[in-house]
């Protein structure tokens, strides 16, 4: 089994934030982005962060209608795109740009 230092270390560096409530996935995978059909390899947290950037996209092109919690959902969008920013900015140039 080949291990792949670089992944662990820059795993190993990331914090999942106090605010962020969702689930931590156990295993990172693989990333296409729909438009531009790039793919991009994340890990587990980045994998987690990733899918609720993306769910909190949608509450809000679709205009949320099960809350009135928008402004909450907006802001925590805008966190979870700027951890993206600060912890892996290639995956955030491929994937969220």
């Amino acid at each position: 089994m080949e291990i792949n230092y670089l992944k662990i270390k820059t795993m190993s560096k990331q914090n999942i934030p106090k605010w962020f409530k969702g689930d931590i996935y156990p295993e990172g995978n693989e990333v296409t982005n729909p438009f531009s059909g790039e793919s991009y390899e994340l890990n587990a947290i980045e994998l987690s962060m990733y899918d609720f950037i993306m769910g909190a996209t949608i509450m809000l092109e679709t205009g949320d209608i099960f809350s009135n919690n928008s402004s909450k959902i907006q802001k925590e969008l805008r966190k979870g795109l700027d951890w993206f920013r600060k912890n892996n900015i290639n995956a955030y140039m491929i994937l969220l740009d």
